[in-house]
């Protein structure tokens, strides 16, 4: 798993385990919240909101609150099985009061008797049936293809995974035309580390849409992003945003510098951090927006619960 350059205010209940065409159900951990240790709680606040993410004792998310205000807030619960999802509910609270119509739950089913397939079946808290999704995977364990059955019909993707020359290239195409592609190879510069590349094209109406290539070292920090626009005129890509990333020697990302022809954003992350053995940040200062972010975390123990503040 690539980690994350720095803490992401996620609003888990709109993208967690997002379910789109050519994408794969992911299970978020510690990892993708900037938490290390035995962590069972992180309570966030920022200006604009607050999350709540609990963690089990093998470090997966189990459930998520997004608060927007003490009346207003969403709720997503998590089920597993042997780390295997099993089910997520996302509820939907206005004016404190659980809102049905917006409020769905996911249900997985795993059948691994042949290659790997899972089902996961998408239902209204008023029982109606609004999506089915069937994951297939190739004898190798890549996802190979996608099936979505709706009152629509039903739509196949498939993901097609080619290896040349030391570049591995997945690409996923609805209904036989390109929604999105994904080249990943490894750089060697002289005398100087690893990198691996990784070139995504998106698609709109299977014509090619837009572009960014990640830089990344060996070990998964995003060193820098090339992002492209699409010059229909011209059939090329066009390079617009370059942004890099400096790290120190935390592996925290303290620099963010971002360069679209001749203007430059600069922004400079600064971190305190609590007194755990792992050293968790709980408070992230952004500059020169002065924008922060505070984190209340508390870890599992042997004996007892211990929170950082």
């Amino acid at each position: 798993m690539v980690k994350k350059r720095h803490f992401l205010f996620l609003s888990v209940f709109i993208a967690a385990f997002s379910i789109v065409s050519g994408q794969e159900i992911q299970i978020f951990t510690l990892d993708d919240f900037d938490l290390k240790g035995d962590v069972k709680f992180c309570l966030v606040s920022t200006d604009y909101g607050k999350e709540e993410y609990d963690f089990n004792k093998n470090g997966l998310l189990t459930k998520s609150v997004t608060r927007y205000n003490e009346a207003d807030y969403d709720v997503v619960y998590y089920k597993y099985s042997n780390s295997e999802l099993l089910e997520k509910r996302a509820e939907s609270y206005r004016n404190n009061t659980f809102d049905p119509s917006t409020s769905i739950a996911h249900f997985y089913e795993i059948d691994s008797t042949d290659n790997l397939k899972i089902q996961e079946r998408i239902f209204s808290y008023d029982k109606e049936f609004l999506d089915q999704y069937i994951y297939g995977y190739d004898e190798y364990g890549d996802l190979a293809s996608i099936e979505r059955t709706n009152n629509d019909g039903i739509d196949i993707t498939q993901v097609e995974h080619k290896k040349f020359k030391g570049e591995n290239t997945v690409t996923y195409l609805l209904n036989e035309e390109p929604l999105k592609s994904i080249r990943t190879s490894t750089l060697k510069p002289i005398n100087k580390p690893a990198q691996r590349i990784v070139l995504t094209k998106e698609y709109l109406n299977g014509e090619e849409s837009n572009a960014f290539e990640e830089v990344f070292s060996m070990d998964g920090k995003l060193m820098a992003q090339q992002e492209f626009e699409y010059n229909s005129e011209l059939k090329k890509f066009e390079p617009t945003t370059r942004t890099s990333y400096e790290y120190d020697e935390k592996g925290m990302l303290v620099t963010e510098t971002a360069k679209r022809g001749a203007g430059i954003i600069k922004k400079e992350y600064i971190y305190q951090y609590d007194n755990s053995e792992v050293g968790n940040w709980i408070k992230q200062i952004v500059t020169p927006d002065n924008t922060y972010t505070t984190r209340k975390i508390t870890y599992y123990t042997a004996d007892k619960e211990v929170v950082e503040e």
